[in-house]
């Protein structure tokens, strides 16, 4: 059985820096190749910004949450409101060296925690490069359908790129840790 691992929280905008150096890690580079979540072999632009995370941090339609521990960012999922009942969950990103560890696991059970409590979503939706077929078979096992539906990456019009809709219920699902500050 695997330790509890570090607490999970809400991020503040003092976070963002270390944010945006876990994501980059975890998702651009030859760092990220030392996980198995990676899309450094898709794209090479960088996942994000300094001022995209803070604004995604301050908006009052997303929550970001954050696992830190040791001064160093471990992990992070972002939950966006789509519709009255439906949340998006994105930017789920694991430090490359404790991957596979159970913290991404952890991420989404307190994101879709913080999508019903903090918007009373009932429905979580995401989605995955569709090239990404051990992360889809991930997201299923962990609940989340293919819907059937696909598109394409914002900002990027590839065909390659296209990226598959999984969503899942949240009604049946058990809250996990529960995002504080």
């Amino acid at each position: 059985m695997n330790a509890p691992g570090p607490a999970i929280r809400q991020a503040r905008a003092n976070d963002a820096p270390a944010l945006r150096q876990l994501v980059e890690r975890a998702y651009r580079g030859d760092s990220a190749r030392q996980g198995w979540t990676h899309e450094a072999d898709l794209i090479e632009t960088d996942r994000t910004s300094l001022d995209e995370l803070l604004a995604v941090i301050t908006d009052p339609d997303r929550v970001v949450l954050v696992a830190p521990q040791d001064g160093q960012m471990l992990g992070t999922v972002t939950i966006a409101r789509v519709a009255a009942d439906l949340c998006y969950l994105g930017m789920l990103a694991v430090d490359p060296q404790i991957q596979a560890g159970g913290l991404g696991r952890r991420l989404v059970g307190a994101a879709e925690a913080a999508a019903r409590d903090h918007f009373g979503a009932a429905r979580m939706e995401m989605t995955v490069i569709a090239a990404r077929r051990e992360l889809i078979a991930w997201y299923q096992r962990q609940g989340y359908g293919l819907t059937g539906e696909s598109r394409l990456l914002p900002g990027m019009e590839r065909e390659d790129l296209r990226m598959e809709v999984l969503e899942r219920q949240l009604s049946i699902v058990q809250p996990c840790d529960s995002p504080s500050d």
